[in-house]
């Protein structure tokens, strides 16, 4: 197997960074007409600064609004957006859901792809990987492209002003970063790129796993204030490029299927992908026997900045074994990202794993859960 290391062309980050959009893509020989690809709330806030930056650079360019979901129906809308407007290039703007819809157009027309995450909500913005769900919201599928994006630009200033929760989400997508890339690269499994894992990539997985615990708490308490600070830097880096960088190029395994089976409940709907995973990185740690040291770690950090630890965090108090059992189904799937585990898994067992996290987590302490 050979060892493969994906990332994105360029990376930018900053306060007011929008601002460098139009010149950031004539300066790398991107051209016009672009489409943006826009969440709503990207297009408020966003509109006059990208008719300035566009227009400083001498690309012309046009809106579509986001519809809400990563679904296979809402990519061709995109898609034929960017057809009828003569795009030839795409910039995602938005949630971890819009990016991954103006990906997966942007794959399926063969142009390339900007990704302007307008929150720190999740680790897609780096990817070459969109999770494409239903229109009703379940996990359907992922859509390996063929390029990572040629340029990604995070705007500080926008991500401050974007829902803390948003924030703390990332951290939960991010947490699972490192958990699963050490499983995968002590198992030589293949990354989400087909390939075995760098020495680089599990580096940077460890360095986002240190970052979160460093300085996550600070850094949410600064977005609460709306204020960007050194520790918010340092954990937009945490929660989109080293996230991003390192479940791309080492892999992911327990907490990301998980993720997946949860969203065959509809209770689970209105909750984040990042708050479902970090449940799932709980369910993973007891799969996998680990330390209860590591167990108290991850407790305790969810706990102080909001991330749920118990199934009633998730809109599942109560839940029986029938539903926990029918979580635990979607996520043993062939195929799921749960077998790059270095046991076999069943419904069985990650049904136990599902409950036993419920427990520690309720047996942990007084929370919003």
């Amino acid at each position: 197997m050979l060892t493969v290391f994906s990332s994105p062309g360029h990376y930018v980050q900053g306060r007011d960074a929008t601002a460098a959009l139009g010149p950031e893509l004539a300066r790398l020989g991107l051209a016009g007409p672009a489409l943006v690809v826009a969440a709503p709330s990207a297009e408020r806030l966003l509109t006059e600064v990208w008719r300035a930056t566009f227009g400083s650079a001498g690309i012309d360019h046009a809106v579509h609004r986001f519809g809400g979901e990563c679904s296979r129906a809402e990519t061709a809308r995109i898609a034929a957006a960017a057809t009828a407007a003569g795009a030839r290039t795409i910039v995602g703007a938005g949630g971890g859901k819009a990016l991954d819809a103006a990906r997966a157009a942007a794959d399926d027309l063969d142009l390339p792809l900007v990704s302007c995450p307008t929150t720190a909500s999740n680790d897609a913005p780096c990817s070459a990987l969109s999770v494409l769900y239903s229109d009703g919201g379940e996990f359907e599928s992922y859509q390996l492209v063929r390029r990572n994006p040629a340029l990604v630009l995070v705007d500080s200033s926008v991500i401050v002003q974007a829902p803390a929760r948003l924030f703390a989400a990332g951290m939960g997508d991010a947490l699972a970063t490192w958990f699963e890339a050490r499983t995968c690269v002590a198992g030589g499994v293949r990354n989400m790129r087909g390939g075995r894992s760098t020495a680089a990539a599990a580096a940077l997985a460890e360095l986002c796993h240190r970052t979160l615990l460093a300085d996550g708490a600070a850094a949410l308490a600064a977005v609460r204030a709306g204020v960007v600070t050194p520790a918010v830097e340092r954990l937009i880096e945490a929660n989109t490029l080293l996230s991003g960088l390192g479940f791309e190029s080492s892999g992911l395994a327990a907490a990301h299927a998980v993720h997946n089976g949860l969203t065959v409940v509809p209770q689970t709907h209105p909750y984040l992908h990042g708050e479902k995973v970090a449940f799932g990185v709980l369910t993973q740690l007891v799969l996998e026997g680990a330390p209860a040291a590591e167990i108290e770690q991850v407790l305790g950090f969810c706990r102080r900045v909001g991330l749920p630890v118990t199934l009633g965090g998730l809109g599942l108090a109560g839940a029986d074994r029938e539903l926990v059992e029918r979580i635990a189904a979607r996520a043993t799937a062939e195929g799921e990202t749960i077998h790059h585990e270095p046991f076999a898994v069943d419904v069985r067992s990650v049904a136990d794993a599902l409950l036993a996290a419920d427990a520690l987590g309720r047996a942990h302490g007084p929370s919003s859960d």
